[in-house]
């Protein structure tokens, strides 16, 4: 569906794109760090409001609801406009921040997190559909790096901010915070982005939403509790699973007939839709894996403070945003295809140099290799989502550019889920046949240590680690467990994380092979609005 936008307002927009940067950087950035930010806040939460048992859902409830609605949100933006829907987000996620802070029990903390997910789902894809909009083929990939790399500077700061809020204000302000800067990002977008002007009927696809939310849903939360709360051969796995793989067919079928499909199915005949987006899946796998298990390594190798192990981070999130901006000066050069073999091949690379990384690296080595990571990740990100908005025409920009975002965040769910089930597994083999014979021979008076160690060696390893490798718990613990159990410990997480680091790497490899499929895309040098008298900017 086409709408049309006067001269009058395309020089509107062209003079008015600082606004529009500004207003989007804000959002975004808010958006992002209420993603890191509530972890530190959340003894206090507890503590306030109980609910310990429901603790989890904090974050799932956000994360579901934001990933379900990134598609629909990029096809209502080209029905009905990106003011519309931007705008509707941003105060949607507004009011889920305020209600939020108000909330009373658990329960209805967790309800107003699945609000707030919406609008923060509606605002990821939308920022990178406004940029692809507004800017050159070349500005684009250095403005949606910058905003990809928001994302990678909130799992840093969210943290710190975090933890200076609760101490020296309520946790409250965690979520009252998004207020007054949610507020200026609504002046400035609403300012900035030019009238919507509709002509024509609308149609939603209710059948494809619905059928949509419940599949992802489904595959989600099994990704989410599968191998901790829930056994992947239990039951209410398998149901879930089932219900998930159904829903998604549903979802397919009712796509391939609907006139208006939220995710239509003839992308996927195009080589370079499903490729690209398959480059994007396996990029996340990396980016989110270093951001899990890195801070691991450095706070229970290492010894390093939460707070540090964020600062060793920082060269990664630095060079991913520096050769984001900087990526349209290569990719002119090198063409979309080199690009993405480079920075997928620099990425595994990294992974590489971090299955060397032991007890005696340095900082400033596991900050060289954070480097490497980092630059690898910023020539691919932008380039994923500037390639494909590149190869379809401005009438589907919402759909193809939020489909990138997609199945970049189900990329990072994955990762996390089989990186950590990799983790488990080498983990489990290990202390089976190294520690737990090592905890035999403590003396009688640890019967009570060695059976619980020894259950959480068997079932939960990652727990073991983490509890053991905490300062706070190492302080507790006895003499013996100390002298002889924690090198011992240290040395298999080690072991457990160069596993991770190699099965990283070769996941990154898999988007490396594919880059040849991607074919022959060019990226214009002039802007979209520019080309055409209709665009779907409103």
């Amino acid at each position: 569906m086409e709408k049309a936008i006067e001269e009058t307002d395309l020089s509107r927009v062209y003079g008015k794109r600082g606004l529009l940067i500004s207003g989007l950087v804000i959002a975004m950035l808010f958006a992002a760090l209420d993603g890191t930010i509530v972890g530190t806040a959340m003894p206090r939460i507890i503590g306030d409001l109980g609910g310990l048992g429901l603790m989890v859902w904090l974050t799932t409830a956000y994360m579901l609801s934001s990933t379900i609605i990134i598609p629909v949100a990029g096809k209502l933006s080209d029905l009905l406009g990106r003011k519309t829907v931007y705008l509707s987000g941003l105060l949607i996620f507004i009011v889920g921040s305020v209600l939020c802070g108000m909330a009373h029990s658990m329960v209805e903390l967790i309800i107003y997190r699945a609000v707030q997910g919406i609008g923060g789902g509606v605002m990821m894809p939308l920022a990178m559909i406004i940029v692809g909009d507004v800017y050159t083929g070349t500005e684009r990939a250095k403005w949606q790096g910058v905003f990809g790399g928001l994302f990678g500077l909130s799992s840093v700061i969210g943290p710190l901010v975090g933890g200076w809020i609760v101490d020296y204000a309520s946790w409250r302000w965690v979520f009252y915070i998004n207020l007054p800067f949610g507020v200026a990002a609504v002046i400035l977008l609403a300012l900035g982005l030019p009238k919507h002007l509709k002509t024509g009927k609308v149609n939603i696809d209710l059948a494809g939403i619905v059928t949509m939310s419940i599949g992802v849903m489904g595959l989600l939360l099994a990704l989410t509790f599968g191998g901790k709360e829930l056994a992947w051969s239990s039951w209410q796995m398998i149901g879930l699973l089932s219900l998930s793989l159904l829903f998604l067919g549903l979802f397919v079928w009712t796509e391939t007939k609907a006139s208006e499909p939220i995710v239509p199915m003839h992308f996927f005949k195009d080589r370079a839709f499903t490729v690209i987006n398959g480059i994007g899946f396996f990029m996340s796998i990396g980016m989110f894996g270093a951001m899990m298990f890195v801070p691991l390594f450095l706070q229970g190798i290492k010894g390093v403070s939460p707070s540090d192990s964020g600062t060793v981070l920082m060269p990664l999130m630095i060079t991913m945003i520096a050769a984001s901006m900087v990526s349209s000066l290569f990719i002119q050069k090198l063409g979309v295809r080199r690009q993405l073999a480079s920075g997928m091949l620099i990425m595994a690379i990294g992974f590489i140099l971090m299955m060397a990384m032991g007890e005696d690296t340095s900082n400033l080595t596991v900050a060289a290799n954070m480097l490497l990571l980092g630059f690898g990740m910023g020539l691919v990100m932008p380039v994923l989502t500037v390639a494909l908005q590149e190869s379809y025409p401005d009438s589907e920009l919402g759909v193809v550019t939020s489909s990138s975002t997609f199945f970049r965040q189900i990329g990072g769910t994955f990762g996390m889920t089989i990186l950590g089930v990799i983790m488990n597994i080498k983990s489990s083999e290990d202390l089976k046949t190294t520690l737990v014979p090592q905890l035999q021979q403590l003396p009688p008076a640890m019967d009570e240590w060695i059976v619980s160690m020894t259950a959480l060696a068997e079932h939960d390893p990652q727990q073991l680690f983490s509890s053991l490798l905490s300062p706070n718990t190492l302080s507790q613990l006895p003499p013996a467990i100390i002298s002889d159990i924690v090198p011992l410990l240290k040395i298999l997480l080690v072991d457990a994380l160069h596993t991770v680091f190699l099965w990283g790497a070769l996941l990154v490899l898999i988007g490396f092979f594919l880059t040849p499929l991607t074919g022959k895309i060019k990226i214009k040098t002039h802007a979209r609005m520019k080309e055409r008298s209709n665009i779907s900017l409103h």
